[in-house]
This record gives C-alpha cells, sequence and structure tokens, in this order.
C-alpha cells in the first residue's frame, strides 16, 4: 500500500478516513530534523553549509515510515501546504534516503490540499507533483538566519547583560514595538480640556441629547474649552439663551461586510472577543483544520474558492433570504504589506454547517468556529443600509451652536450575522433620535460640563500587536503566535488584564540592541528582509548569497561589540534611558542624586533578574528601584518608624519585602518578610508591616505538647509544629494567605494529624485524583492524565511529567497538546519516555566523553 505521511495523528485518521484500506497513513509528528544548538551548525566557512540531526523523540516515527516503505515502493508527502509543511517534506524525503529506505525504484510524490476533505483530498492525490525547492529554500534561509542571529547574538547578551536570556531575528523586533509604546506612555503628558453635553426635549416630550459645537460664533475645537471656568462660562452661554433647531439632515449611508479571515485577522477577533492568547488561538484552529472542519490556518490570503462563494450565497439565500444576496460574489484583494495570497481564506469548508451542527465538544474550537462561520457568511452578505440624521440646534443670536447625530438602520444585511469587534473604545453616533422638526424649540432638561484628559497610547494586545506586526511587514502567518509566545516565555514580557508589559530586562536588551545592534531590530530592515526571502521562495533569487550578505555586516558587528567592557555598554544605557530613569523632581534637584543618602549619584546596573538603577555609594547606600520605579524616588519606600527601627518597603529579585532597618556590617541580615501573594505593594502601610515582620504567629500550645506557629515561606503559607518525641518539626501547608494570620487551635491540630498520617501528601499516600484524563497515549499507549501539582498542573504520561504553559487551562489541553508537550519534555530528558520496561543489558564500561559544547537557546 502507498505511505501516506502528514504531520499529526488527528489529521492522519481523517485523511485515513478518506483513503481508506488502500494507503498506509502515517504521522510525522511535526519536524523530524533540525540544527543541533551547537556552533557549526551553520557553516559559514563552507557556502553555509548545514547539519541536521533527527530528534530523540521523532527516530520512531521515521522507523515507523521507513518501515512501512519495505512494503510499498510509493511515498506520498501530504504535508501542510505552506513553507513548513514543504520543509517537513524535504526532511522527510532527505533522512528516509540518509536510512537508505528510499531508493531509486522508490516514486516520491508530493501532494497538498487547503482543507482536509474528501473532495479536496481525493483531487490532491490525482494531483501530485515534485517537491517546490524554492519554497524549501526560502525556509533554509529563514532557519539560518534564525540560527546566526540566536546563537551569535545570545552569548554577546549573556556576557554584557546578566539575567538577558537570547534574542531572536523577529522577536527582538517585535519586543521593540512593546518597549518603544511603554517609553511613548511614560513620556506622555495628559492635556486637561472640556465639553459640554445638554439634554434637549422636544414639544412631544421625548428627549435626546447634543454636544456644544460653537460658543461666541466659533467653532469650538477640542482644546478650546481648557478649564472648569471656561467650561461654567459655555454652561451659562446655553442656559441664558433659548434653542430653536435650525436644521435636520437626514443622509442615506452603507456599510460593508469585512473581508474573510486569514491568520492575522483571526487572532485579532479572536483575541477582542474571547481573550484568546494567538497560540491558544491557533491551537484550536490547527484542531478545527486537522479535523476537517476549516481550510488551512496558516494564510495571509484573503481570495475564497469559487465553489465557496457560491456555496455561501446559496447558504446564505437558503438560512435568510434572496434580499440578503448581493446580485454579484464580493471580491476581496489584500492590503496588508508583504500579503502573498498563496492559500485561501480561513473558511468552513461546508457552509451549511454552523457550530451547532458539527456538535463541537471543546469550547475553544466551538468559539472560534462560530466565529470563522459567521464572518465567512457575512463577507459574501449585502451590505447594511442605513440613514444618519443630523440635528443643528442653536441660539437666534448664532453665540451658542449645538449638534446631536443619529442613526437608523434601514437593512440589517451583514448585520443580521456578524459585526467585527473594535481594539479601542471610540465615540459611535449610531444611537437613535426621537422625531425632531427643524423650526422647533429645544426644551433645556439638562446641561453637563465633562472633564476630560489626553490618554497615552495603549499598550499593545496580542491582537493589535499583531496588526502592527503586519502593517510593518514583520513575521510571517506562521510566526505569529510563537514570536508572541517566545517573548513572554522568557519573561521579556508579562500579560496582564490581555496588555502586553515589557519587563525591566526586555527594556534592557532593546536599549542595547537599539545602541549596538540598530539595523538589525530596524523595521524596515526586517521587513526589507522578509521581502528578500519572498524572492527566495519565488525563485527569484539565491538564499546562499542573501545569507553571505547578511552575515558579512553581522559578524562585523558582533565582533565590534564582544570587545566592549560591561561598564562600557551599561555607560551608553544609561545615558540612552536617562529621560526614563531620571525624570525632573518636583523641587528642581538633580535627579540623578540618591533620595536616601542624598550623596551618591544613581546609576544603571544589571543582575541576573534584569536591569535596575541603584546609588553609587555602595555598599555604604543600599538604595535600589527598578528602572520603570515610580518617578525620581522608585520602588524603595519608608514606611514609618517601630521602636527606633525604620521600616521600610523594598523590592527584591523575588518581588517586595518589608525590611526592618537597615543593613550594615554589624547588622548585615536585617528582619525581611516578603509580601504573601494577593498583597499589593501600593496597599502596604507600617501596621501591615509590622503584622508581617511579627511573623511566625504564635497559635498556641498543641494538646500534646509544643508550640504551633503559621508563617510563609518559599512555597506559600504554612503551619509548624514538633511533639516533645520528634525529631524534627511537621509541616502543614496552607491553602489562603489569610489562614496565617486567622486559623484557630482546633483547625490547626486537625491539619497537623493529616499531615502526620500522610506525611509525604499525595505523592506517598493514594494517588492523586486527575484534573482531566485525556485517554490513551495515541502512539505509546499508556494513560494521560493532567494533575495538579506544587507549580501548578502539569501533564502526566508514565514517569514523564510535563508542565503546562502559563496562560494554558488544564481543560483546554487536548491530547494532541499533551503529546507535544510530552514528546519536548522527553527530548530535553534525553530522549527518556514511558515506554514498557525492557529486559537489563549487560553492563559494559562507559567510555569517556569529550567536554559538552556549550549550548545556545533557540533563536
Amino acid at each position: 500500500m502507498p505511505v501516506v505521511v502528514v504531520e499529526s495523528p488527528a489529521k492522519a485518521k481523517t485523511i485515513n478516513k478518506y483513503l481508506g484500506s488502500d494507503y498506509t497513513v502515517l504521522a510525522s509528528y511535526g519536524h523530524v530534523r533540525d540544527l543541533p544548538p551547537k556552533d557549526g551548525s551553520v557553516d559559514t566557512e563552507h557556502d553555509f553549509e548545514m547539519t541536521w540531526e533527527v530528534a530523540n523523540d521523532s527516530r520512531k516515527h521515521v522507523k515507523a515510515i521507513a518501515d512501512a516503505l519495505k512494503d510499498d515502493d510509493t511515498l506520498i508527502l501530504a504535508t501542510d501546504p505552506d513553507r513548513e509543511g514543504e520543509a517537513i517534506s524535504w526532511h522527510l524525503k532527505e533522512a528516509l534516503t540518509k536510512r537508505r529506505s528510499i531508493k531509486k525504484t522508490t516514486d516520491v510524490k508530493r501532494v497538498t490540499f487547503n482543507a482536509i476533505t474528501k473532495a479536496a483530498v481525493t483531487e490532491a492525490m490525482q494531483n501530485p507533483r515534485d517537491i517546490d525547492v524554492p519554497l524549501v529554500d526560502a525556509y533554509l534561509a529563514r532557519r539560518a538566519l534564525d540560527y546566526l542571529v540566536g546563537f551569535n547574538l545570545s552569548p554577546v547578551l549573556w556576557r554584557k547583560l546578566p539575567g538577558a536570556r537570547s534574542a531572536g531575528r523577529v522577536q527582538s523586533v517585535c519586543l521593540r514595538l512593546i518597549v518603544e509604546r511603554e517609553m511613548e506612555i511614560e513620556a506622555f503628558k495628559a492635556r486637561e480640556y472640556w465639553s459640554v453635553k445638554a439634554l434637549l426635549g422636544t414639544p412631544r416630550g421625548q428627549e435626546y441629547e447634543a454636544r456644544m459645537v460653537s460658543l461666541a460664533g466659533k467653532k469650538l475645537d477640542r482644546y478650546d474649552l481648557e478649564n472648569e471656568t471656561q467650561a461654567e462660562l459655555a454652561v451659562q452661554a446655553i442656559k441664558s439663551r433659548d434653542l430653536t433647531v435650525q436644521s435636520v439632515e437626514a443622509k442615506p449611508a452603507s456599510r460593508n461586510p469585512s473581508a474573510p479571515f486569514m491568520t492575522s485577522t483571526l487572532q485579532q477577533e479572536a483575541s477582542r472577543k474571547f481573550g484568546m492568547g494567538a497560540r491558544q488561538c491557533m491551537n484550536a484552529a490547527q484542531r478545527l483544520y486537522e479535523a476537517g472542519h476549516i481550510t488551512y490556518m496558516r494564510t495571509d490570503g484573503i481570495d475564497m474558492a469559487p465553489e465557496a462563494v457560491s456555496e455561501a450565497r446559496d447558504a446564505i439565500k437558503d438560512r435568510f433570504g434572496a434580499e440578503y444576496v448581493p446580485s454579484s460574489p464580493r471580491i476581496y484583494k489584500n492590503k496588508a504589506k508583504n500579503a502573498q495570497e498563496a492559500h485561501e481564506c480561513i473558511r468552513p469548508t461546508d457552509m451549511t454547517k454552523d457550530a451547532g451542527a458539527l456538535k463541537l465538544s471543546e469550547d475553544d474550537q466551538r468559539k472560534l468556529y462560530d466565529l470563522i462561520w459567521k464572518r465567512t457568511l457575512a463577507c459574501q452578505m449585502e451590505g447594511a443600509r442605513l440613514e444618519r440624521t443630523t440635528v443643528e440646534i442653536g441660539s437666534k443670536d448664532g453665540q451658542v451652536g449645538l449638534r446631536a447625530t443619529g442613526q437608523v438602520v434601514l437593512f440589517d444585511g451583514f448585520l443580521r450575522v456578524y459585526e467585527e469587534g473594535r481594539d479601542d473604545v471610540v465615540d459611535d453616533d449610531d444611537k437613535r433620535l426621537p422625531q425632531v422638526m427643524e423650526g422647533e424649540k429645544a426644551d433645556k432638561r439638562g446641561i453637563t460640563p465633562e472633564q476630560h484628559f489626553t490618554q497615552p497610547p495603549p499598550r499593545y494586545t496580542e491582537a493589535t500587536l499583531v496588526k502592527k506586526m503586519e502593517e510593518l511587514g514583520i513575521g510571517r502567518p506562521s510566526t505569529y503566535a510563537s514570536v508572541i509566545t517566545t517573548i513572554q516565555d522568557r519573561e521579556y514580557v508579562r500579560k496582564d488584564k490581555n496588555r502586553l508589559f515589557p519587563e525591566d530586562k526586555g527594556r534592557i536588551v532593546t536599549i542595547f540592541l537599539l545602541n549596538f545592534f540598530k539595523r538589525y531590530v530596524e523595521y524596515d530592515f526586517t521587513a526589507a528582509l522578509e521581502d528578500e526571502l519572498d524572492h527566495v521562495s519565488a525563485g527569484e533569487s539565491d538564499y546562499k548569497e542573501l545569507l553571505g550578505r547578511f552575515w558579512r555586516d553581522f559578524s562585523a558587528a558582533i565582533s565590534e561589540t564582544s570587545e566592549l567592557r560591561i561598564t562600557e555598554v551599561l555607560d551608553v544605557l544609561d545615558e540612552a534611558l536617562a529621560p526614563q530613569l531620571y525624570p525632573p523632581r518636583e523641587d528642581g534637584s538633580d535627579p540623578r542624586t540618591c533620595p536616601k543618602c542624598g550623596a551618591g549619584q544613581l546609576h544603571l546596573k544589571t543582575s541576573r533578574t534584569g536591569g535596575f538603577v541603584g546609588c553609587g555609594n555602595y555598599p555604604e547606600c543600599t538604595y535600589t528601584r527598578p528602572i520603570a520605579g515610580e518617578g525620581a524616588d522608585g520602588d524603595e519606600r519608608l514606611l514609618g518608624d517601630d521602636q527606633g527601627d525604620e521600616i521600610w518597603l523594598k523590592a527584591g529579585r523575588f518581588g517586595p519585602y518589608v525590611q526592618r532597618g537597615e543593613a550594615t556590617p554589624e547588622n548585615k541580615k536585617p528582619p525581611r518578610a516578603s509580601l504573601p501573594r494577593g498583597w499589593s505593594k501600593d496597599d502596604m502601610d507600617l501596621e501591615k508591616a509590622l503584622v508581617l515582620l511579627s511573623l511566625p504567629r504564635q497559635i498556641g500550645d498543641h494538646p500534646e505538647g509544643g508550640m504551633i506557629s503559621s508563617n510563609f515561606g518559599r512555597f506559600g503559607p504554612y503551619l509548624m509544629h514538633q511533639l516533645p518525641d520528634e525529631e524534627k518539626p511537621v509541616y502543614a501547608n496552607l491553602k489562603d494567605p489569610n489562614d496565617v494570620f486567622e486559623i484557630g487551635m482546633n483547625r490547626a491540630v486537625e491539619l497537623l494529624a493529616e499531615k502526620r498520617a500522610n506525611p509525604r501528601g499525595r505523592r506517598g499516600g493514594a494517588s492523586a485524583k486527575p484534573l482531566v484524563e485525556l485517554g490513551e497515549h495515541p502512539s505509546e499507549g499508556g494513560p494521560v492524565n493532567i494533575l495538579d501539582g506544587r507549580y501548578g498542573a502539569y501533564v502526566k504520561w508514565g514517569k514523564v511529567n510535563a508542565t503546562i504553559p502559563k496562560d494554558t487551562e488544564p481543560k483546554d489541553v487536548t491530547m494532541d497538546m499533551a503529546v507535544a508537550l510530552i514528546a519536548e519534555k522527553a527530548g530535553k530528558s534525553g530522549g527518556k519516555k514511558a515506554a514498557a520496561k525492557k529486559p537489563a543489558a549487560k553492563k559494559t564500561a562507559a567510555k569517556k566523553k569529550a567536554p559538552a559544547k556549550k549550548k545556545a537557546p533557540d533563536a
């Protein structure tokens, strides 16, 4: 039987259903080869030759394909229809050729399909082609560029910026966007302005709202009413005059639907409407694609196949009526920079099936499919017909003018199905107006002045960041999710309430790159490089020439920076960050003067956890604060005095803490206490600090002897007690931090008794009950479960425990995600897995290994 290879077992299962028993369908489980993370994997001295190795967890999959080829001499490579899919097919062919599983007689075919449906798969099988060499070349160029940047730039960061993790070609540019937006926000000066609104009534008793647009015969601009006094004068001007309706103008208007989804717009809309991160969105879309419900989800094209357009129009007519179908199909053209439009848009494979018809069990998949189905139908529906009404109201002397606006939906059109979300709130004049007649009196029911302040630009969400990257031509559809995830995993950026904030180390890395590697984090340079890579994929240029030009300049920049001392680097960064680090003080004093000792000068310093500002008089003065501190006074704050000791709030490596007194040569470790989880440093005062510094709290004597106490430790709140006959104390965890201060004797004795009965907790007693039972491992067997551990939820399969990413809920983890996490963990552990025990092998003398080369992280 011909051997068909796809990426995932879920995709293999769906395709096998369509092809039947005449084919053997196997999964490669993604990429089977990669560049070893060591020096020389891309040989810059020998025409950029690349050394590849089969990953530990991929060897069994390559072997399974090789074994299947023994029974049939036909190999059909059916991986995804994009650059990564082409690369996987190429890697498979190369790896199998190296194993001699592909012989001269082996018929190797490449097929692609944009949707996993019976018709699409059958048609693809009838139209095979060869591997697209230019597309593979473009992949090789990207992989080599990412390796050269990551492997050569990351060690420079490690040496010059302690605490920095690594840098990447696209990730560093993405990080720059977030950091520069934060600096814009910090430099922003709010400006006050006022507006005036009036609640007016018609002679028929109906009310409507109007805003003041002119005063003293002059049109009001945004900042004309600068303060409360001017606003009050405007209010009095309205109150002292009779108002009449001077004109009522109704104009027809229309709204057309948005284009169907491509990768970036799907990620943006899923973020706006459901709060989904880019990775979460793409995981759900991947599963919908593999199940045959939607077309390929990594695309920057918005074209739709003619048969799909026809099917959508038929579905609209059947569901909503002929009046919702436009006379001719809608055609969409991509306006995004560098758009390739190599694939169709993201759409349902069957327009007649809504989310309810598919009966999807997973919440993310159901919500995302519903979004895609509605957007696809809406894009082929009639536009909405509206009537916009503008009412001008004024005084007879022309001194005061007001305006009311509103609209009426005459025909809802596509709005019946779908309306695109918005990233930021804007003024909207879509409210309904009552019947208002020209010349009639406008009765004043209320006049309200409103104070406003200009707002800084908003921090990026994942949705707006993807939109910005797309506009600039940075990255490609397949990279958005991984780029944004990577900068969060490296702790350069944190996500809070769906907004992206740069961490101190992320800011330091960005400023370093802007000063020493500016060209490589420029938006135009990165976009131009994407253009060059597109020329490679189109077969218009040679990828090794591209690599040669890039490496010549980049290696020179690396050599230059490597010669710099850390102090030189910090001086440059200190000067570059000066406006943010040392803002002007209200009293006009030098913003670089230490606020604690009053003598030392503040300087930028670095540590393993990132950058910070510290006093130059260290160790005599220990003042420090984060580089994004609150003004010039930072986060180190004197809370008050107690018994002659100063009580300080400080920021440390593991977060904020309170301290009694200062560290001195005689008192190197003054009493300290970390703020418990849930305690805000902004709410800290002297009373709360003294409560923390008084810990451990003595709850009382245990009935069998010994004092029971409560405190906070490295792993959270706990109880401690030691019986007279015990060699060491017993510790029992507390779930609620407040229990440290509130737990009573009876409950404390009960928890300690439970701990003594089962001293090792779940690990020593009964097995922990899984949070989620996913079922049997699809290829290796054995139960795959999700458990709750000390450091959060994790996937357990045999002896392999794989941590679940911080932004993923346990209930959202699917078997495919779990298998990928298990494979990654097993690979990092040297290929160990929870397979059945094998007979013990004879002991052999251990060979002496050469010292391992230092590895650099992925770019």
